[in-house]
Parts: structure tokens; C-alpha cells; sequence
């Protein structure tokens, strides 16, 4: 009997080991959208016209920070500053395959996600609503 015990605890122990987890800073170095995909020119000017929509947009870094206890803060920061602006905080579950932001007062769903990989050091995560829209972080030391 106390064997059967053991080998539980066991193998529940190495199962949490092998997960991996999300606490930590992350920064957003791409994101695709749904307009991606439907983009497929002929002649390419609806390639070069989105190629140039995205230059065109703020090129300072996105980071988003999932602290203990379910609450995290996203910010921008600056590049002339060492504190970034604009933080935002937010709580949050996750359990490995999906992630939720949740309404600060209700504590209800707000954004849902699915995680399509989790690693040391990167995470990839995609919209539940709208599977095409993708974003992939990368994790800050």
C-alpha cells in the first residue's frame, strides 16, 4: 500500500516539474492577425501595403509581467527611461493550456487564450475567439 502512495507522489511530482511556468517578464516581439493570412495578392501590393502599415508602428517594447498570486502588469517602456509607462494591471489563471485575463472587480473572463507553447524562454500564445490572431513572446532575464 505505501508503495502505491509512493509512486504517486511521484509521478504527480514530476509531472509539475515538467510544467512550465508562465511567472516572469515577457516581452511581445511578433504578432500575426487574421489580416495576415487573408493578404495574398497577386501583384504583392497588399504584401508591400501591410509590410508598410506595420513599419509604421511604435517600435518600443511591449512587456507583460505575470507576478505570484495571479497578478500580472503590462506596460510599455520607453527607451530613454528605465521605468516603463503606462502599466496596467490585471489578474489572471492559467493552467497550462489556456490563459485568462480576468476583470479586475467580477474576477470574470475578459480574454481568453490558448497557449501553443511555453518554454524557458518563449511563449506563444493565440486568441480562443479568433485562433489566426498569434503572439510570441520572449522571456526577459
Amino acid at each position: 500500500m505505501k508503495t502505491i502512495v509512493l509512486i504517486c507522489l511521484i509521478g504527480s511530482s514530476y509531472s509539475l516539474a515538467k510544467a512550465q511556468s508562465i511567472i516572469g517578464e515577457w516581452q511581445l516581439v511578433k504578432e500575426s492577425t487574421c489580416l495576415d493570412d487573408q493578404v495574398t495578392g497577386e501583384d504583392g501590393t497588399e504584401a508591400e501595403l501591410m509590410t508598410a502599415m506595420k513599419s509604421m508602428s511604435s517600435p518600443t517594447p511591449q512587456i507583460v509581467k505575470f507576478k505570484e498570486k495571479m497578478v500580472g502588469e503590462e506596460s510599455t517602456r520607453m527607451l530613454t527611461r528605465k521605468k516603463p509607462d503606462n502599466k496596467t494591471s490585471f489578474l489572471y489563471k492559467f493552467d497550462g493550456e489556456r490563459l485568462w485575463i480576468l476583470d479586475k472587480r467580477s474576477q470574470t473572463i475578459t480574454e481568453a487564450f490558448n497557449v501553443e507553447k511555453i518554454s524557458a524562454d518563449s511563449l506563444i500564445i493565440s486568441s480562443a475567439n479568433r485562433p489566426c490572431e498569434t503572439k510570441f513572446f520572449v522571456r526577459l532575464k
